[in-house]
């Protein structure tokens, strides 16, 4: 099992920006693939985005493409995502996980470790 711990949630405008991070231990973390997710009110749990074990691919949803970059530093067990241009439809708890593969997907089942979650609030 792997712990997870996000930080660098927090209240920004509309098109501005915020850097999460989400650091890992517990498992060698070069071995998997890590993502992001998050949930609005009243909706339910959506993939941000995804990268791999050597950090060479990185998937994104349709709705943050452009504007959000996942990065993973292995030296330092850390991801990174950017979040730029941001609307208030990226308001959400955002939750860092851990794949039981090496490769990066979008598909919840293939994440077995969560975070719990840092708020992201948007304003107009």
């Amino acid at each position: 099992q792997v712990q997870l711990v996000e930080s660098g949630g927090g209240v920004v405008q509309a098109g501005g920006s915020l850097r999460l991070s989400c650091v890992a231990s517990g498992r060698a973390f070069n071995k998997y693939a890590m993502g992001w997710f998050r949930q609005a009110p009243g909706k339910e749990r959506e993939a941000v985005a995804a990268v791999s074990a050597n950090g060479a691919n990185t998937p994104y949803a349709d709705a943050v493409k452009g504007r959000f970059t996942l990065t993973r530093d292995n030296a330092k067990n850390t991801v990174y995502l950017q979040m730029n241009s941001l609307k208030p439809e990226d308001t959400a708890v955002y939750y860092c996980a851990a794949s039981i593969y090496r490769m990066a997907t979008l598909i919840e089942a293939d994440f077995n470790s969560w975070g719990q979650g840092t708020q992201v609030t948007v304003s107009s």
